[in-house]
């Protein structure tokens, strides 16, 4: 009987000590490495990916009292936090403002198929003589909008030029054709407004270029908006 010491089993090729984990790391170091990295990368995507700055502020609008195609009262104060894109039209027109009221339903719909419910539509009439609640209301109900995001908004002359010329910095000059018909004059361009009233830009209605801009730019307010009252990462996927 021997006094030395007990034999020991021979270790394996490639057998290290501590447990199942730490021997794979040992074995696949940049394989982890990897792995890691992905995981962090992901992590952080929604902090870092580039999201372009909001438009400026170009103005702002004056405050208004004026009322929906309900009847309803409709202020500058309905509006307030919200960002909203508005159009000018008049329901009796037969040239642009149908263009115009399509542009705005093609944004109800992409909207609509991306979540969005926090940016709100408003179509302002130029011709509130012709243009009262009810025609309005009519109107709304041919083109197929959503009332709960679309409004249709009308008042006094005086007012509606306070906010059409003075605010968006539109014409709004009435003009009789040879055949009575009447025509107004006023821009095209959809007008983005941020929750504080603040025009953030113009854009075009007749073409697939400017929905585009206007729909992004319009999510690009709305991130800056709660961005600056609820805090988070500084770039939002």
């Amino acid at each position: 009987m021997s006094d030395g010491p007990e034999p020991r089993e021979p270790e394996l090729p490639g057998m290290v000590e501590g447990g199942w984990l730490r021997r794979k790391f040992m074995q696949y170091p940049w394989h982890f490495a990897t792995v890691f990295g992905l995981v962090i990368v992901t992590a952080m995507r929604p902090c870092t990916r580039h999201v372009p700055e909001p438009p400026p502020v170009l103005s702002q609008l004056p405050a208004f009292e004026l009322v929906d195609q309900d009847g309803q009262p409709f202020t500058a104060e309905s509006l307030r936090g919200k960002v909203w894109v508005a159009g000018l039209i008049f329901t009796s027109c037969p040239s642009t403002c149908p263009k115009i009221s399509r542009a705005m339903l093609s944004l109800q719909e992409r909207y609509v198929q991306h979540g969005i419910d926090d940016i709100k539509l408003v179509s302002f009439s130029v011709d509130p003589e012709n243009d009262t609640p009810a025609v309005l209301k009519t109107y709304a109900g041919h083109l197929g909008a959503d009332e709960a995001r679309w409004r249709f908004v009308t008042g006094p002359v005086e007012a509606m030029e306070k906010l059409v010329v003075g605010g968006f910095a539109s014409a709004m000059d009435k003009t009789t054709g040879p055949a009575g018909m009447i025509d107004i004059a006023h821009t095209t361009k959809l007008v983005l407004v941020d929750g504080d009233g603040n025009v953030r830009g113009y854009y075009g209605s007749d073409d697939e270029m400017g929905l585009d801009e206007v729909f992004h730019r319009s999510q690009h307010v709305l991130r800056e908006m709660r961005q600056r009252s609820g805090g988070g990462c500084n770039r939002s996927p």
